[in-house]
């Protein structure tokens, strides 16, 4: 008579997935209008002054982005950047 080969079926256990970090949202972005942001995060505004972003009681802060109030003020589009971080920072606190 043949032997049977008996098979132990082992249990696996599923491995925990590895937790990642959860990715920051930015609150500010460069395509939020200039006046939504001032009214919703007023800590961004002094910053926005710093980087020469004078215009925050101009009209056009209704109708224009962030990104487009500074390319209008000369604003390079790394300086831009470096604003939007600032202000995100600040505004997480």
């Amino acid at each position: 008579m043949a032997k049977k080969k008996i098979m132990k079926k082992t249990k696996q256990k599923a491995k925990p997935a590895k937790k990642l970090a959860k990715p920051t949202k930015a609150l500010v972005t460069k395509t939020m209008l200039i006046g939504d942001i001032a009214m919703k995060y007023p800590k961004a505004v002094p910053i926005m002054f710093k980087h020469g972003m004078h215009c925050i009681g101009c009209g056009m802060t209704a109708y224009e982005t962030l990104e487009q109030g500074c390319l209008a003020h000369g604003m390079s589009s790394e300086e831009i950047d470096k604003m939007i971080e600032e202000i995100n920072k600040e505004v997480a606190k």
